[in-house]
Formats: C-alpha cells, structure tokens, sequence
C-alpha cells in the first residue's frame, strides 16, 4: 500500500532543498572572502584612465628588447639576471622590485637588489609566494617585468 503524496512531504522537500542551497553557498563564500582580499587595485575608476598609459610603457619595455630572469635561491635571496637585446648582462643598473602576496595576506614590500655580479641583482626576500614588480633603471631608460617566485 502506498502511502499518499501530501503538503507536509513536499514542505518537507522544499524546506530540505533550499536549507542545501542556503549552506553551500554560506560555505563558499565563506571560502572565498578567506582566500581572497578583493582588493586588485585601490580604485578601478583612476586605474582604467591611467590603463593607456600602461600600455604605452609595456610597448616601450617591449622594445627595449631586455630579458630577466627571477629566481629564488635556497638562503631566501630574489635573485633577477638581466640581459640585453644581444644577451649581453645588464651592469650597474639601479634595479628596485615591490613583493606582493599573490593573495593579499601579506603587506607589500619594497625591494633594493644589489648587483652580486655581472648582470645579476639580488635581495633578501621573506619565504613564501610572492609576485616581484621589477623596475630596472639603466643607461637612462626603464624596464619593468613582472614574475613570480616560491
């Protein structure tokens, strides 16, 4: 004998399905508010009015034709070896670099790399992931990369 489909059981379902709907979605944005700040630049109105200019120093970059590398060595340095068009090192450069949590849970933090060689710059850098914003200032012109290091 089967038993008849009443109000109760379908209040039951409806009730059971949106208390799902409700949790999982708490839990994700739970997830997500934790892993991430929100926050890519300070205010996306200035950003998009400066947005050509970055693109006119990206095409100038570019055209510089320079090359680095960014690497992490065991004793915590940054390490960033940079070359010319022809491959040659870039020496006695003035090389900075802004460190920044790929998540935001760690402050920024500004870099001087010193040349340990020939075309090669390092600085002392806490352990971790971190995105480096590198600017290199030699001969009177300026490149600016960008990489990742853990």
């Amino acid at each position: 004998m089967t038993r008849p489909f009443t109000g109760r059981k379908m209040a039951v379902i409806l009730v059971s399905f949106f208390a799902v709907v409700v949790a999982v979605n708490v839990l994700m944005a739970r997830l997500a508010s934790s892993t991430f700040g929100g926050v890519v630049v300070d205010n996306s109105y200035v950003a998009s009015q400066q947005f050509n200019g970055w693109l006119k120093e990206a095409k100038s970059d570019q055209s510089l034709g320079w090359k680095g590398q960014i690497a992490r060595h065991a004793d915590n340095l940054a390490v960033i070896t940079l070359t010319d068009s022809a491959g040659k090192p870039i020496a006695s450069a003035k090389v900075t670099a802004v460190a920044e949590h790929p998540l935001g849970q760690r402050p920024t933090t500004a870099l001087v790399l010193h040349e340990t060689a020939s075309g090669v710059y390092s600085a002392h850098l806490e352990p971790g992931r971190w995105r480096l914003n590198v600017m290199v200032d030699a001969d009177g012109q300026i490149w600016r990369t960008v990489g990742e290091v853990q």
